[in-house]
């Protein structure tokens, strides 16, 4: 049978085997280290856990006497409930202390204590107790007898904290060498194996170190871009010999693969050029369009409007009349391709509702109230009037009762708010989300409307300013009205 040597091994095995063994010995002193370690916390734990009690024992008395003088200085239900809370507490601390007669200077101190605490407890029970039955004389007596108790006992803990102290300090400053000498040893320890270990591992892989200096060196000329280096050709089946073929043959794949990845690189940023072309160019198009829809009708019948008015009345009038009307679709024509001021959009607003108050003869009920400072913000066009006529079409038509609609124009410090609130037949908050989401479009007889709805001017303002959730709407249900809110950034 043949005999199985160390150099017969693969570079794979014998780093597993060096790391293996390294790896069980540091476990193995970890382990036996932790324990010990763990034992030696308990032991300094129990130290002072003694101590520790006794804290707590202090705070919640504090906290009993705290409760006590708060409910006889506010009487309220609070307090009350904290005394009693904090007194059960104390209760379960005194149950840890000793109760027996043991010759024992701090067993006879808890014992004292307990005792002392006894009397104190049932002291401000009488207290509160007197408080709650108004008998001043009683609680006040009771309570500077609950005071001076509890002076005697506050003095007593303290007196045992400090014989505690003492004697933990003692065993704790032996349990702090022996920790010291723990972690000094297995410092030691594991300094001694880690050293050991090292020097097998160098021995283990020396004969591979060559190789791999000169592959180290390769890889730094062809990181520098020289895909022409190469390692030396070899014949060896083992794993170094492995390693250097496939990196001979990686470097040749990476020269073709750089040539190949920067003429697709090259191709992604022309497309990724004329995606960005045609975005922008369908934007200024949806834009173009948007901004190009107003319904002819509403124009020939609010001129047959004003013919009529011409064959009722003066010309003064008429002439009144028609100029609106010519200012009115002026502007439309003009600002169609193009944007303008919050005073122009506010102007066309009065000469649409002077339009309607001459074919409805004055039904439409408008008042504004305008910050002056902000007119000349330059806003889309045609944002303003067609909320109004959703206003006066769907709000105060056909309802019961005098139909009002107030538009108000204010800054804040995040940009300009316009609130066009009417008093009319109110939207469900189905039909608000509807709105809101292009889901449903009003609709309204073509002869009185312009032709540009709510989800236009929604579309233009998040095309113009490029942000979401600029418009909004609140209603309180129907026969309540509905206020519709533009949000104007200040700054584009």
């Amino acid at each position: 049978m043949k005999r199985i040597r160390w150099k017969d091994f693969s570079l794979v095995s014998k780093i597993v085997i060096e790391v293996g063994l390294i790896a069980g010995l540091l476990f193995t002193m970890n382990l036996l280290f932790y324990v010990r370690i763990n034992i030696s916390m308990q032991k300094m734990d129990n130290v002072y856990a003694s101590n520790a009690q006794l804290t707590d024992l202090s705070q919640v008395f504090e906290q009993v006497q705290d409760n006590m003088y708060e409910y006889l200085k506010v009487k309220s239900s609070q307090s009350l409930m904290d005394y009693y809370q904090n007194e059960a507490r104390y209760r379960n601390e005194l149950e840890k202390l000793n109760d027996k007669n043991i010759n024992d200077s701090v067993k006879l101190l808890e014992r004292n204590i307990r005792k002392m605490s006894e009397t104190y407890l049932d002291c401000t029970a009488e207290t509160v107790a007197a408080k709650r039955g108004r008998n001043v004389e009683k609680y006040k007596r009771k309570y500077e007898d609950s005071i001076r108790l509890y002076s005697y006992i506050q003095t007593a803990i303290d007196e045992l904290n400090n014989q505690l102290f003492k004697e933990n300090t003692s065993s704790y400053s032996v349990l702090r060498q022996m920790m010291r000498y723990l972690e000094t040893s297995n410092i030691i320890f594991m300094l001694v194996i880690v050293a050991v270990g090292m020097l097998l591992l160098i021995m283990a892989t020396r004969g591979m170190f060559r190789s791999l200096t000169s592959m180290a060196e390769t890889a730094q000329l062809v990181g520098q871009g020289n895909f022409h280096m190469k390692m030396p050709d070899t014949d060896s089946q083992d794993e170094l010999g492995e390693v250097t073929r496939a990196f001979n043959t990686m470097v040749e794949n990476l020269d073709v693969y750089m040539a190949k990845t920067k003429e697709s690189m090259e191709k992604e940023q022309q497309m990724m050029e004329r995606e960005l072309l045609m975005e922008n160019h369908l934007k200024e198009a949806q834009l173009k369009y948007l901004q190009s829809q107003i319904n002819p009708h509403f124009l020939f019948n609010s001129l047959n409007a004003g013919a009529q008015l011409a064959m009722m009345e003066d010309a003064e009038k008429t002439g009144i009349f028609v100029e609106k009307m010519a200012d009115f679709f002026r502007y439309n024509v003009k600002k169609g391709q193009e944007d303008a001021t919050l005073g122009e959009e506010l102007e066309a607003v009065d000469n649409y509702i002077y339009i309607l108050n001459v074919r409805f003869a004055g039904d439409i009920h408008f008042s504004s109230d305008v910050d002056e400072s902000v007119e000349n913000v330059r806003v889309p066009s045609m944002i303003l009037q067609p909320v109004v006529e959703n206003a006066v079409n769907h709000g105060i038509r056909d309802i019961d009762w005098e139909g009002q609609i107030h538009l108000t124009v204010t800054r804040n410090p995040r940009g300009i708010c316009i609130s066009i609130c009417d008093n009319g037949k109110g939207m469900s908050e189905e039909e608000i989300q509807n709105v809101l989401s292009g889901n449903k479009e009003h609709s309204t007889q073509e002869g009185d409307s312009t032709g540009i709805g709510m989800n236009n001017v929604i579309s233009r303002l998040e095309l113009y300013y490029e942000q979401p959730d600029l418009l909004e709407i609140y209603s309180e249900g129907a026969g309540k009205g509905t206020e519709v809110v533009i949000h104007i950034p200040l700054i584009r």
